[in-house]
């Protein structure tokens, strides 16, 4: 599946889930991913549920993760799906880790 549809895939989901603050940020290349998608979840339920439900649609789709960590935790879960990577945080771990910061770039 095309990085492109496979982040509108998860995007939709997490809108299902009420994933909140939902940003997608394009990686320059080269670059581990063209994307990472970031959300946050009320709690560590919460959190869980949405990584759940991401494996869950993207596995019907007919695609599996590379590598999945945290989801058991609920405090930031994340998916890698090679080309989209998601990361669905709890509050704050999204505020610590900030992660929009230090991967968003400006243009030269």
């Amino acid at each position: 599946m095309e990085a492109k549809a496979l982040a509108a895939a998860v995007t939709a989901v997490i809108e299902d889930k009420n994933g909140k603050d939902t940003v997608t940020i394009a990686l320059k290349q080269p670059a581990i991913a063209d994307c990472f998608i970031v959300t946050t979840g009320k709690n560590h339920n919460h959190v869980r549920a949405i990584a759940e439900a991401v494996e869950e649609k993207l596995y019907e789709l007919g695609v599996s993760p590379t590598r999945s960590e945290g989801v058991r935790e609920g405090r930031w879960a994340v998916l890698d799906y090679d080309s989209v990577i998601v990361h669905i945080f709890g509050a704050d771990a999204r505020d610590f880790y900030c992660l929009e910061k230090l991967w968003s770039h400006k243009e030269d």
